[in-house]
């Protein structure tokens, strides 16, 4: 195995299971459904990490790769009037994590984090490991716990 992410070293502290699988992004296909594919997960298990701000607090939003998040459901959850994604340019400023590679585990500081309730169904679901061509596969419970999340309807209906 490649070395570990930070993210990877915060759930071996912690003592959670998890498992990693990794893939190749030299073909610059880095979206959620094409990760999903490349790990041989159903794009239903895969979510991606999305962070938001009201212009002075981040939020972070972790869902199932084929969805779409709401943003006034995420608002409404965060308990701000509203919310816009953080640009791409500000992601590594703010969480030590480049696009593709955001994982909701190990961020520069703790925000507030949600994840959508899809993954509460599940056994397991699989999240950037904090850098592109890793994923965690992880059970949404111990996700919850690690990263101090809420389960939430956050998701655009489709």
């Amino acid at each position: 195995m490649s070395s570990k992410t930070n993210a990877m070293r915060i759930l071996d502290k912690e003592k959670i299971d998890f498992r990693t699988s990794s893939y190749d992004a030299s073909d610059g296909k880095i979206d959620g459904v094409a990760v999903a594919n490349k790990v041989n997960l159903a794009p239903a298990t895969v979510f991606k990490t999305l962070v938001t701000h009201n212009g002075e607090n981040l939020y972070v939003f972790v869902i199932p790769v084929e969805k779409e998040l709401d943003l006034k459901k995420a608002a409404k959850v965060a308990g701000e009037k509203k919310l816009e994604m953080l640009h791409v340019k500000d992601l590594l400023k703010w969480t030590g994590y480049v696009r593709g590679g955001c994982s909701p585990i190990g961020m520069k500081k703790a925000y507030p984090t949600f994840i959508d309730n899809h993954a509460e169904k599940l056994s397991e679901i699989a999240v950037s490991a904090g850098k592109i061509g890793m994923q965690i596969i992880i059970n949404p419970n111990d996700l919850a716990k690690v990263v101090q999340a809420k389960f939430s309807d956050l998701t655009k209906e489709q």
